[in-house]
């Protein structure tokens, strides 16, 4: 069950102008469920995109990205259950192939779209299935399918993530929506797993791509499930220009900066929902380090408590072994490190002082925190005045139960 995250309402979930979008079950899915979704952009858009930096990126990362390079997007197609991962020149061609089907339909180039792919890596994607599903996907397209769109996008999630906002730019009313879909398999290295955001404001190229590398960057470049980069990862931001706002060009006006909050608000939200629904999770744990040298050293210290399996399954058990997180702060790896001035708390609790254990600190106070579902991990280093804050959850049962059965 997902830690405080339930399924969003439809009403919730805004339309995007210049945005339509269409589900299909293509039959890859084992479970029978909708397992494909076409995304439509509006002429006139301008659309960045941030891919995996796993070497073994998928092949339909491959395409997107040569794609992208060459025309404006169009069309996303999107599906899940297949991650066309490890599949070689076969792979790649199967790829193109989707691409030119979508292609076909629109009376469009097959660079104009993208392919995304999400699922069990090493087998080939069934191209006559996705062929087959294409003009019923293409005659479906609407613009209040952003939730069906979520759903179809699912594989081992429990919850579907949408998220909406709203923001006026100099009195026009801005919409930001976005999608994502991840659970296990997650330390991105770039985005998040898959997650579609989009805005009807308008745009310059440069500033959309600035405003997708920072929201990226404390969001989704910030989360840890099992510390597992996917082949797969990829986040779109889309913005139609369909608000009619005067077209933002200076990413430090009051205007972008508007826009900016709101589209890194959907961001991190998403990002939240991600690990809330992490695979068997049960806590959500923020991991807070303080007063380093650079937020790269904060950082590297917070990934390594929360990738620490023996942190992770004490978490699981509510269990306040609070040497755990001492271990993993002091393998994290910095140079030059004083150990006596190392403060650690369990969210106001705190375990370590100077070095050594708080004198003030009782197992019933840590095991009061230990039982909550949400919990503050804070580490202060006393090296510097860099902060830095990752997000993560706990390892139960049933990750490992999901994980061994994936492909049963």
């Amino acid at each position: 069950m997902a830690v405080n995250l339930s399924l969003p309402k439809a009403k919730e979930i805004l339309t995007i102008k210049g945005i339509r979008l269409a589900t299909a079950n293509a039959g890859i899915k084992k479970n029978g469920s909708s397992d494909l979704v076409l995304i439509e952009i509006c002429k006139g858009s301008t659309v960045s995109a941030i891919y995996t930096q796993n070497a073994f990126c998928a092949a339909p990362v491959t395409i997107a990205k040569l794609h992208q390079g060459e025309v404006t997007p169009r069309y996303l197609l999107v599906n899940s259950g297949n991650a066309n991962a490890g599949t070689g020149q076969q792979g790649l061609k199967t790829a193109i192939a989707c691409c030119e089907a979508i292609a076909s339909q629109v009376n469009e180039i097959t660079q104009a779209v993208l392919p995304f792919s999400t699922g069990v890596i090493g087998e080939q994607l069934p191209l006559d299935k996705v062929k087959g599903a294409i003009p019923g996907l293409v005659a479906a397209l609407g613009a209040e399918r952003w939730l069906e769109a979520a759903q179809a996008i699912m594989t081992t999630d429990t919850v579907a993530k949408a998220v909406s906002k709203q923001v006026k730019l100099a009195g026009k009313l801005i919409t930001v929506t976005g999608i994502a879909k991840g659970s296990g398999m997650i330390r991105p290295d770039m985005a998040t797993m898959l997650s579609y955001i989009a805005t009807d404001a308008a745009i310059a190229q440069n500033i959309l791509d600035l405003m997708l590398k920072k929201a990226s960057a404390q969001s989704f470049n910030r989360i840890s499930v099992d510390g597992d980069t996917s082949t797969n990862d990829a986040c779109v931001l889309m913005a139609t220009g369909k608000a009619n706002n005067v077209l933002l060009t200076d990413f430090d006006t009051s205007d972008s900066q508007t826009l900016y909050k709101a589209i890194a608000s959907i961001s991190q939200q998403l990002a939240h929902a991600v690990v809330r629904d992490g695979e068997g999770a049960t806590k959500f744990i923020t991991v807070e380090v303080e007063q380093g040298t650079d937020t790269e050293e904060c950082r590297q210290v917070a990934y390594t408590i929360a990738h620490s399996p023996l942190v992770k399954t004490a978490l699981f058990a509510s269990d306040p072994n609070w040497g755990r997180i001492l271990a993993a702060v002091g393998r994290s790896g910095l140079n030059d490190f004083d150990l006596t001035q190392v403060a650690i708390y369990l969210d106001d609790v705190c375990v370590i002082k100077n070095g050594e254990p708080a004198v003030n600190y009782t197992e019933a106070l840590g095991q009061q925190v230990m039982n909550q579902e949400e919990i503050m991990i804070r580490v202060i280093l006393k090296r510097g005045k860099a902060t830095d804050t990752i997000w993560t959850c706990d390892f139960s049962y049933d990750y490992v139960k999901i994980n061994a059965e994936y492909r049963t």
